[in-house]
């Protein structure tokens, strides 16, 4: 289990499907009010404190970004708490207000610390994904993002474990990259790296 901040009142946890069978605990059960989610969601928020300093007291948002590959994104949003002049201890207990929202996003999405991984990569990749994948800049990292609709399940896990090898996956959404990231090479970024740079 992974975390972050991302604004005062904002972090972002990221979960592996480790962390989840661990606990028991199914990617469809996420979104279902069950005991263990409960238990997981005050284990997460107790290590927000313990790590960044986020105290989770008052009414959150939170939202769940599930992807294929990499496991969970878990995005949490204190809320304002408002406090009537007249409250008493018994609104001090600690509650989760929480408003949960559920995405799905397909996108098989890695970063890397060096643009020579990132060549690397797609060296070993190009044989055979001539069309796939857009390379973003994005805080100072290059990320290759690829959409799996056309890959069969060999190639889907073969793309994986290449990409894991030179690079990490990471928690950015394609609309995170879209709004925020800088677009390298629109489309057939194995290509390109491939052809075009050499190590």
């Amino acid at each position: 289990m992974r975390m972050e901040r991302l604004s005062q009142d904002k972090i972002r946890i990221f979960l592996t499907f480790d962390d989840l069978t661990e606990r028991g605990i199914q990617k469809e059960d996420m979104w279902r009010e069950i005991p263990k989610v409960h238990e997981l969601f005050s284990e997460m928020m107790d290590q927000a404190y313990n790590e960044l300093g986020f105290d989770a007291s008052g009414p959150l948002a939170v939202e769940v970004f599930a992807m294929p590959a990499q496991g969970m994104v878990v995005i949490v949003t204190r809320g304002k708490l408002d406090r009537d002049s007249d409250s008493t201890s018994e609104d001090e207990e600690e509650v989760y207000e929480l408003e949960v929202t559920l995405e799905q996003s397909e996108a098989i999405i890695y970063r890397f610390r060096d643009i020579e991984d990132a060549i690397g990569a797609a060296k070993t990749l190009v044989s055979h994904l001539t069309e796939e994948g857009r390379m973003y800049r994005y805080q100072n990292q290059w990320v290759l993002c690829f959409d799996p609709a056309g890959l069969e399940s060999s190639g889907y896990h073969a793309l994986i474990a290449v990409l894991a090898e030179y690079g990490e996956a990471t928690s950015i959404t394609p609309a995170v990259l879209e709004e925020y990231g800088q677009l390298i090479i629109g489309s057939q970024a194995v290509k390109v790296l491939a052809e075009h740079f050499t190590n």
